[in-house]
């Protein structure tokens, strides 16, 4: 039987044989070798002349192979008939899973497929999911003890909202579902409803959305409180109608948990109400919301210290860490090495900001504060931001300044 090295250099030789390539083979190939190496996502990009293939690792995009654009039709056909979707269908997007078997080991991988018609033929992107959420602490994430402390406060209360903001991909679903995880116990009834559904969790319900049956974030909602659930998760509060349903469901014995997409947390109550939520409906559910962001750790294998120099300190002066960098301060970087790729990071890890609705902020839900506003009575009550975490990630030597910068982009 073949070793993985031997499979994973068999894509490489595979690819020489130009029209007799093994498309099945290839894809099996591409597969392992995007597993092997920490890839999140596949991208399979037609273009004039060939078939561009990328990986995405720790967030950023990676060029990996051009395969011939001749084999492109069968590569897009085989991928669709792993995800049992239409093969004669090529002027519509179509959205599908299956799970892929790696016989030397005994591991498997699910992965969740897309495919969009372009102007070049249709492309596939193929996201690799994992079950590590399965393992991770709210320590492991990158959460400081204090905003443990915080979070854990919040899900010891039977009710109220559990809200987890930032961008896409900056690790939010990963944060519920390791909340969830911690509440999950045979006392409780635990449902959840998610577009798509990432992890399978042991013991709990899951629900996914499908729009063509009408099973939408709201109608499901609306089903769920029907199910006597103590607990819920609501994948992202997308538009006004989920929000209503959502904050109400809180505000009735129920513990929500869910997602928005607002730049840090303060911008969270004021989004809600921006969707037509009465101000004391805000102020009386909201008990946290996390603000946050995935950055790539520092390799350990090849990390240095990188030593205060003036001129260092001088390109740093206009940073926004400016005034936080010592005479003496100490930084670390990755030099690159194989096991990093050459990139110099391996892994993420999350900067975060956790805000807590007390009774002052809750009064100034109450009379419309800015977010502004609010982000600043919650620094002056304790709240560590984003970028202060993020400092004392570089201090610990976790990350890099310019990695911080590079997801903080305000």
């Amino acid at each position: 039987m073949a070793t993985t090295k031997e499979k994973l250099d068999k894509l490489e030789i595979d690819l020489s044989r130009g029209t007799d390539v093994s498309i099945i083979n290839l894809i099996d190939c591409l597969i392992e070798k995007a597993h092997r190496g920490r890839v999140s996502d596949i991208h399979i990009d037609p273009s004039p002349k060939n078939v561009r293939v990328r990986f995405r690792v720790d967030g950023v995009m990676q060029e990996a192979y051009n395969f011939p654009k001749n084999i492109h039709n069968e590569i897009i056909s085989r991928i669709k008939v792993l995800s049992k979707l239409r093969t004669d269908e090529h002027q519509a997007t179509q959205d599908g899973r299956f799970r892929h078997a790696f016989h030397e080991t005994g591991e498997f991988v699910d992965l969740r497929v897309s495919i969009v018609p372009t102007y070049h033929g249709e492309n596939a992107v193929l996201r690799l999911l994992s079950d590590k959420a399965e393992n991770f602490t709210l320590e492991a994430l990158g959460f400081s003890v204090s905003d443990q402390k915080k979070i854990l406060d919040a899900l010891k209360k039977p009710n109220g909202m559990i809200l987890a903001t930032g961008p896409t991909g900056s690790g939010k679903t990963t944060t519920l579902y390791t909340l969830i995880k911690m509440l999950n116990s045979p006392e409780v009834s635990i449902i959840t409803i998610e577009d798509p559904i990432e992890y399978a969790v042991d013991d709990i319900e899951q629900i996914q959305v499908n729009s063509k049956s009408g099973l939408t974030f709201a109608n499901g909602l609306r089903s769920i409180l029907r199910q006597d659930p103590n607990i819920i998760m609501v994948g992202e509060i997308r538009d006004a109608e989920t929000a209503g349903i959502a904050v109400n469901t809180a505000l009735t014995g129920h513990l929500l948990l869910s997602t928005l997409h607002t730049n840090d947390a303060a911008t969270t109550l004021p989004r809600l109400l921006d969707m037509g939520i009465e101000e004391y409906l805000v102020a009386s559910t909201v008990s946290i919301a996390i603000g946050q962001r995935l950055v790539r750790k520092i390799c350990e294998s090849c990390k240095v210290k990188v030593e205060m120099t003036p001129s260092l300190k001088e390109s740093l002066a206009e940073t926004p860490f400016g005034k936080m960098i010592k005479d003496d301060q100490v930084f670390y970087k990755g030099k690159g090495c194989p096991k990093c790729g050459k990139s110099g990071y391996s892994g993420r890890v999350c900067i975060n900001e956790v805000l807590v609705a007390d009774d002052i902020i809750r009064e100034a839900i109450l009379r419309k504060a800015s977010a502004n506003e609010i982000r600043n009575i919650a620094i002056s009550h304790g709240m560590t931001t984003m970028l202060e975490d993020g400092f004392q990630k570089i201090k610990n030597g976790q990350t890099t300044v310019e990695e911080i910068l590079r997801v903080i982009h305000d």
